[in-house]
């Protein structure tokens, strides 16, 4: 079975545990902070995946990490997902979760790529535009500064692209010179 099919299918019981015991934010916001520290520190996921260190010193070294940080619902999650020698999956399981969730509130998730830093007002321009195509009432927005694109800005929305880039311009006009 693929590894997404794995994460969605614990994503969707941890989701619907976590309806069933109003405890939905709180869970929501215990894997935001397990995605955050797996953006941090490479080590940690690299931990996770390594086959050589055995999943009961794994299941330690999440308790001694979240505990008292997360709620015990979570606690108890990562120590069933280390027994089925599944923890390897951990990302993917509370990025999927985290997808659900937007999904159950209909919120829109995109990515913009900018020159620069974005300030309020044309964050909530992004918002308001991706908000219209995507028909959501709420957005959450993943902003990214990359230089290459010379200036302009890349939208990606619900498998789409938006490319308004001068970089993506001269290589469409490169393409209409060749």
């Amino acid at each position: 079975m693929s590894e997404y099919r794995v994460a969605s299918r614990y994503a969707k019981s941890l989701l619907t545990l976590a309806k069933e015991t109003s405890l939905l934010d709180e869970l929501h916001n215990d894997m935001q902070l397990f995605l955050s520290v797996c953006q941090e520190n490479r080590d940690f996921v690299l931990m996770l995946k390594n086959p050589v260190i055995n999943n009961h010193k794994k299941a330690s070294i999440l308790k001694k990490m979240f505990k008292g940080k997360v709620h015990a619902a979570t606690i108890t999650f990562f120590e069933i997902i280390t027994r089925k020698h599944r923890e390897m999956l951990l990302p993917a399981m509370a990025e999927e979760f985290h997808n659900q969730y937007n999904l159950l509130h209909d919120i829109g998730m995109a990515k913009v790529a900018t020159v620069f830093e974005l300030d309020e007002p044309l964050r909530q321009e992004f918002k308001s535009l991706v908000a219209h195509y995507s028909g959501n009432s709420k957005v959450e927005l993943e902003e990214e500064v990359d230089p290459d694109l010379i200036g302009g800005y890349l939208l990606k929305l619900e498998g789409k692209q938006v490319d308004q880039s001068l970089n993506g311009m001269l290589k469409e006009l490169s393409l209409k010179f060749s």
